[in-house]
């Protein structure tokens, strides 16, 4: 997957526009784990190509067999590709994809009860699709009709995410699509990442829509997170009113203790961005690892247990990102009905036990002088006020080497359980994880300092 903070531009030389001053904010860097929540007309159909082990796609034929569910939007127009051959079967050739937007129910969805499961599973903030690439909005917007209060579920589901992560207790954020929407433009179908920028709209006009927009999110929301993907428009780069600059110095006018992204297109970020990327060490700058709890974002009902992360994967997963200075943004995609799947919340359930348990030792926390070790049973490390926290990643070898850095430490586990070890050669303890904790997904030992 490539990365955005690197990709910025025109370049305005001496005239280029002041950036607010801004960085990241203590409460994002403790928050640790955050959940996305892709949602819109590509839930109707919920369908992508089945990816994973043992598929092999072209690099030639990556976009007509997406794997993100919601790129639906892109991929029905690619003739031939699997989803448009699905498409013509379900829907026929004389619906459109924007005809989705009229066959959208969401009549099962209880913002409390969904918000109250993704803060259970231990997330401290909460970022909902407001625009995806389609153009359809998902809040009452003034901009155009293409949204989920003038068609479909004929509720604004934002207001509705926003008012019950509040009440919960949680952070709040926004994803906004800034420079693709399919909806306002007229280009042939993506089928590149070369074509991912050159096939969007860079004019005024549109800078104007996409502009009246963010600043309508941020007026009715005051979001922590302003999530951008997929940069801006390049007409809307300037030292304007209704370009980046302007926007985000608004924003944090309003939203002092917010945080961005680093997918705008211009020479500033907050948070840098990593999206189904494994990161081999510590990052110096505060980071977000984002992916699906499948190989999608949105919902795609092809996918089953071979395509989604286990509760211990996941677990695993988390404990890896923050030990490099990460934040873990897992990503939970809904049915058109506004339901989790149970295959999705019986992970996220797995993950939120787990945390209830060790959450002390991820929430709050920074990297230590290392991530881990190289040799020796799988381990990774993050330090609090508490202490140093030992996460040994495969508790079944029962037992691993406590480093010198560490062999003198009081310690505790999180269950409580007494801790037993020895000493080897240069310096190192062999600690014994006990037979209650050797099941575990991970396996946490604090070391006082």
């Amino acid at each position: 997957m490539m990365n955005f903070e690197t990709r910025t531009g025109p370049d305005f030389g001496s005239a280029a526009p002041a950036y607010p001053a801004a960085g990241v904010p203590d409460w994002y860097r403790d928050a640790k784990l955050g959940f996305f929540v892709h949602w819109g007309l590509y839930s109707v159909p919920a369908w992508a190509v089945q990816h994973g082990a043992g598929v092999n796609i072209p690099t030639e034929d990556a976009y007509a067999w997406h794997q993100y569910a919601e790129w639906y939007g892109n991929t029905v127009r690619i003739a031939g590709s699997p989803t448009w051959q699905r498409h013509q079967e379900l829907y026929g050739p004389g619906t459109s994809y924007e005809d989705l937007a009229d066959l959208w129910d969401a009549s099962s969805f209880d913002a409390d009860a969904f918000v109250g499961e993704l803060v259970d599973a231990g997330a401290r903030y909460v970022i909902p699709t407001t625009k995806h690439h389609e153009g359809f909005c998902l809040w009452g917007t003034g901009t155009t009709g293409f949204n989920a209060v003038a068609r479909g579920p004929r509720r604004d589901l934002v207001a509705e995410l926003h008012d019950a992560t509040r009440r919960a207790g949680a952070r709040f954020g926004v994803y906004f699509s800034g420079a693709l929407d399919w909806h306002a433009s007229d280009f042939p179908a993506i089928e590149s990442d070369t074509d991912l920028f050159r096939y969007r709209r860079n004019d005024e006009h549109f800078s104007r829509y996409a502009a009246a927009q963010l600043d309508e999110l941020v007026q009715r929301f005051s979001p922590d997170v302003l999530w951008n993907d997929i940069e801006w428009p390049d007409g809307g780069k300037g030292d304007d009113d209704f370009a980046v600059a302007a926007l985000l110095r608004r924003y944090f006018d309003r939203v002092p203790n917010g945080v961005v992204n680093d997918r705008w297109g211009v020479p500033y970020h907050g948070f840098l961005t990593r999206e189904y990327t494994h990161i081999p060490g510590i990052l110096d700058a505060p980071w977000e690892s984002t992916r699906g709890l499948g190989y999608s974002f949105g919902y795609n009902q092809a996918e089953d247990e071979r395509q989604t992360l286990s509760g211990p994967d996941l677990i695993r997963m988390l404990v890896d990102v923050v030990s490099k200075n990460g934040n873990l943004l897992i990503n939970v995609g809904p049915d058109a009905a506004g339901r989790i799947p149970e295959l999705q919340r019986r992970t996220m359930r797995d993950l939120g036990a787990w945390m209830r348990r060790n959450g002390d030792a991820i929430h709050g926390t920074r990297p230590w002088v290392r991530f881990g070790e190289e040799i020796g049973a799988p381990r990774r490390y993050t330090q609090s006020a508490a202490g140093v926290h030992v996460h040994a990643l495969d508790p079944s070898t029962g037992e691993f080497g406590l480093p010198a850095e560490l062999a003198d430490g009081a310690a505790r586990w999180t269950d409580g359980s007494a801790v037993e070890s020895e000493a080897s050669g240069d310096g190192i303890r062999i600690v014994r994880i006990p037979a209650g904790l050797r099941a575990e997904p991970v396996a946490t030992l604090t070391v006082a300092p």
